[in-house]
């Protein structure tokens, strides 16, 4: 399906999930601009039903998606691969590492960094406690918010998109992680209502945190005396500003200019918490992040189903917070998911899940120490000079570091940190956005990220003007309900798809079946001294291929099987396919076409290969009808081709005769 034709201009935007996504933006834009008090008043009336009503389900939902992933990550469904059963992890370990590490960095943690310590220490639960153990709560809570349910949600998103991207080889969209239930029905309309939700979470998501960072810029071009007082017209200035540098960014093409960019602001934030650390006190803060940790732990279980059922007066709390919290993570499932599916190609589910679920959190875990436990030491050592303003989140961080060592130095830094996480957010999130929106195509025309980095802009600046972030998060929670049951079902789906996985692959094939012996030596090596281009493989495909399948088709017409063989030779890459049509359950297809393969610099100068002298190959590999690419065959004969179909052809009547793989059965209306 190809929906960018019903466009007038060039355009990668898959028209169903496009343009009602956008009709969503408009009548928000609209509301708000035209009706800013009712739209506010209505869309906190929202936000409260949601939080009142459904807080219990993203409570609940958010713990099941961390025992889920644990589950995976201890089974024997953790060995399977994210690509193909031979391909190799796509970056070394220690880089993927590193990738999933920046992954934790951002605009959230500049903001709440000193911000949500700060609130709880002030505006204790308790106010019974004594100083310690108000702190000692403050840091417990941020930890939870900030903690493995966070990546939990990440990660059962990322997996999904890996999952199914890499070794289903579908589009890297929400909808091909449905692939299970919908089958093939995955381009109709339930298809189409999954991309869409995604899209407009995704795109609120994303406004909400550009209005945190747009708050905070504000909050530190004012403490650093660039402006004198923070009002709308200068909010309005100051996103026109970032988006336009984001969307400079998105169109520009200079790839690597904006990850030198993105790797200076990393070890620029790096360096201030280095210097957060050293500034205050270095030992008891490590302390405090060992005893922290520990509570953590130690309190997890209680805190991943706590919903204040019992304890009505702190409800508000809990909604303001935690639901809140779940709820973003939520909306930025598709844009950090997506991130981190693609940089985990080749890499097992178990090496996933222990990196996705650990290494960021950690990392915030110890961000959130050193800047909130130095905080409320700075706060102790000043009497309240930092409590004494908590309502004033924006301005917290910049307080905080005026009362360290070269505060108007730190200050300015940190102002440069939120510009530049805000515009490589910005820019990410348009790539994410187009992405959905074109159902996993790439190659976008330059004004379809001008037109996203415009929406989010005239977004965010309408949602501010109507209610501030209340009415960013409010939007926020409105989108990350239908979202939240959309990821439940993909976990089920994932699950199914995973059992399924496992039955296919743990069938072992005979020893007898192996195709490779030692008499036909002399015949594989003339194939192997053959140079591996398109020519090769074009006739690779219609002298050996095409007549095996057609020798086989023959054959199985005596036994009451009809086979069909398809040949196409017009197209570039040539391809056969030996297809057995069923009723009610998946065809039996087994099919070969051209794989195009990079070649080394090494291989192409090595004189004891000379078969190799282009950058290319081209390799005629199988494929079946589930999507998945098989093996190469380019060294087989004709009859080894018709048994190599006839065992796969074995193995497929054995599983379709199982009713535990259920995958394989299509509904009978379709």
């Amino acid at each position: 399906m190809d929906d960018s034709r019903k466009f007038p201009f060039r355009s990668t935007f898959n028209s169903w999930v496009t343009i009602p996504g956008i009709i969503v933006i408009l009548a928000v834009v609209i509301a708000c601009a035209a009706f800013p008090g009712s739209s506010g008043y209505y869309l906190n009336e929202a936000k409260q039903w949601i939080t009142k009503s459904w807080g219990w389900l993203f409570i609940l939902g958010v713990s099941c998606f961390v025992i889920f992933l644990l589950l995976l990550c201890v089974s024997k469904l953790g060995d399977i691969r994210l690509g193909d059963d031979d391909e190799e992890p796509e970056y070394p370990f220690l880089s993927w590492i590193a990738m999933l590490f920046a992954a934790g960095m951002g605009i959230g943690l500049m903001y709440f960094g000193v911000a949500e310590p700060i609130s709880h220490y002030a505006l204790p639960l308790d106010p019974n406690l004594s100083q310690g153990a108000r702190a000692e709560t403050a840091m417990l809570n941020t930890f939870f918010h900030w903690g493995i349910h966070a990546w939990a949600i990440y990660g059962v998103l990322g997996l999904a998109l890996a999952y199914f991207g890499f070794r289903y080889h579908l589009p890297l969209t929400v909808r091909s992680g449905f692939y299970p239930l919908l089958k093939n029905r995955l381009d109709g309309a339930l298809g189409r209502i999954i991309d869409i939700t995604a899209l407009c979470c995704t795109i609120f998501g994303i406004t909400t945190t550009l209005g945190f960072g747009a708050l905070q810029l504000g909050a530190g071009l004012k403490q650093i005396g660039f402006i004198s007082h923070i009002d709308m017209p200068q909010l309005i200035v100051i996103i026109i500003v970032s988006i336009s540098f984001s969307i400079l960014s998105a169109i520009s093409g200079v790839g690597k200019g904006v990850r030198h960019l993105s790797e200076i602001n990393l070890l620029l934030a790096l360096g201030l918490l280095l210097f957060v650390l050293l500034a205050g006190p270095s030992m008891m803060i490590m302390s405090d992040f060992t005893q922290n940790l520990g509570e953590y732990i130690h309190n997890i279980i209680p805190l991943s189903f706590r919903t204040f059922a019992y304890d009505p007066e702190n409800e508000g709390w809990f909604t303001s917070w935690t639901v809140v919290y779940w709820a973003w993570w939520i909306a930025w499932a598709p844009f950090v998911g997506m991130f981190i599916a693609k940089i985990s190609r080749g890499r097992t589910i178990r090496e996933f899940v222990l990196g996705v679920l650990f290494v960021p959190t950690l990392f915030n875990l110890l961000w959130m120490t050193i800047f909130g436990n130095s905080a409320i030491w700075v706060d102790l050592q000043t009497n309240g000079s930092i409590s004494a303003i908590s309502g004033e989140t924006e301005a917290l961080l910049f307080a905080f570091l005026n009362h360290l060592p070269l505060g108007s130095v730190t200050s300015f830094i940190s102002v440069v940190i939120i510009a530049l996480f805000f515009v490589t957010s910005a820019d990410s999130g348009i790539f994410v956005i187009n992405t959905i929106a074109s159902y996993g195509k790439s190659g976008f025309p330059k004004w379809q990220s001008i037109f996203w980095g415009a929406s989010l802009a005239l977004l965010a600046i309408v949602l501010l003007y109507s209610g501030g972030l209340g009415a960013l998060q409010a939007m926020t929670m409105v989108m990350a309900l239908p979202f939240l049951v959309v990821m439940i079902v993909l976990c089920f789906c994932l699950w199914d798809g995973l059992l399924v996985d496992n039955g296919y692959f743990s069938r072992g094939l005979s020893v007898c079946t192996s195709y490779w012996t030692g008499s036909l030596w002399k015949e594989r090596l003339h194939s192997m001294s053959k140079k591996p281009d398109l020519v090769n493989a074009r006739k690779f495909i219609r002298e050996v291929a095409v007549p095996a399948f057609e020798e086989l088709a023959d054959e199985m017409k005596k036994y009451g099987v009809e086979a069909t063989v398809k040949y196409d030779s017009e197209s570039l890459l040539p391809k056969a396919e030996f297809i057995i049509k069923q009723d009610s359950i998946r065809n039996f297809k087994y099919g070969i076409d051209c794989e195009i393969h990079n070649v080394s610099d090494f291989a192409i100068k090595n004189d004891s290969m000379p078969q190799v002298d282009s950058e290319v190959v081209y390799v005629p590999m199988s494929y079946f009808e589930d999507g998945r690419t098989g093996y190469p065959v380019r060294y087989m004969k004709k009859d080894e081709i018709i048994v190599d179909i006839l065992r796969q052809y074995d193995r497929f009547t054995k599983l379709v005769s199982d009713k535990k793989h259920k995958l394989f059965i299509f509904d009978t209306e379709d």
